[in-house]
């Protein structure tokens, strides 16, 4: 695939995904971008193939935030890594809303988002998008390996929707560095996880023609869409890329994984993981802290319980205030 034929955008969503319309609050919207100054942006930074820009998707309440604006302005230093924002909102489903809901979101975002990359996608034939949550972390052949494997699929005929992504990787704890496997097998049976959902994990591609790509409609039913990145298979090819490609950064105060998730399997220590976190560009982050409040406490409880729906529905009608308790 030459390089004028595709972009490749890797989508980090920075507000409006889950509950109170995606944010909560400046301390929290502080946090997250700590977390993605410290170890995302030296993530990318390390990718050994940086023909990729690193989309960034904001609420329209945050245009004119004094916190995303210092925020933007401290990116144009960057060398290796060019940054894009939009500010339309979510560009993928949310789960955390009611199917009718979350459809009307993702059309709003779509409508409003798109046209701010038709320029950028202009002479592109294909574009590709990488999920990049804001406090995880890929290896430094990701996007080159992501590249090379839709080139192979387009090469033997396949066509467009098309997704690729790693269902193994590491998990990391920011706050005491310690990393571990990151599996659906258990590392000491080799057998599949009593966990394990044949799902895949958050860090996938899609492929699409630019004339799809920038269509909100169009757009709309390429990724199905898909209503968790748990099914993405379910809605269009998908293969499965070899080895271990991700880290999950966890740091007290995620929204959804914690360092003891379930799928945690052996622990690395010595030369093994220093390797891990060189590779991924992240060996000299800092250490990151952040205060456990009630609701954090509760969601590790809730992580552990498999299949009981109707707690995680209790736990998601907690007020925010309780996250500073």
């Amino acid at each position: 695939m030459p390089k004028n034929k595709f972009i490749h955008l890797f989508y980090c969503p920075m507000t409006g995904l889950g509950f109170y319309n995606g944010y909560r609050g400046d301390t929290w919207l502080k946090h997250r971008i700590d977390i993605f100054k410290s170890y995302v942006i030296p993530s990318l930074c390390a990718q050994k193939n940086n023909n990729f820009y690193v989309w960034m998707s904001w609420r329209p309440e945050e245009r004119g935030n004094k916190i995303v604006e210092d925020f933007q302005n401290a990116l144009t230093y960057l060398r290796d890594v060019e940054v894009i924002h939009t500010f339309g909102g979510l560009c993928f489903w949310d789960d955390k809303y009611e199917d009718s809901v979350a459809s009307v979101r993702l059309k709003e975002a779509l409508a409003r988002s798109l046209p701010q990359l038709e320029n950028l996608t202009s002479e592109a034939d294909y574009v590709i998008i990488t999920i990049q949550p804001s406090d995880d972390m890929y290896i430094s052949t990701a996007a080159q390996e992501i590249q090379d494997k839709f080139t192979e699929l387009l090469d033997k005929g396949d066509i467009p929707p098309i997704a690729v992504g790693w269902e193994e990787g590491y998990i990391l704890n920011m706050a005491t560095k310690e990393l571990s496997e990151y599996s659906t097998t258990d590392w000491e049976t080799d057998e599949v996880s009593t966990y394990t959902t044949n799902t895949n994990p958050p860090f996938f591609s899609i492929l699409y023609t630019r004339d799809v790509f920038v269509d909100p409609e169009k757009h709309y039913k390429h990724i199905g869409p898909y209503k968790s990145h748990e099914y993405i298979a379910e809605h269009m090819p998908y293969h499965a890329l070899e080895g271990r490609g991700f880290i999950v950064g966890t740091h007290g105060a995620n929204i959804s994984t914690t360092f003891n998730h379930r799928y945690k399997g052996r622990l690395l220590e010595g030369d093994e993981k220093d390797r891990v976190l060189m590779n991924a560009g992240i060996f000299f982050s800092p250490s990151i802290v952040i205060r456990e409040g009630i609701h954090l406490w509760a969601r590790k409880v809730l992580n552990k319980i498999p299949g009981e729906a109707w707690l995680r529905r209790w736990y998601r009608t907690w007020p925010i205030w309780m996250k500073i308790l």
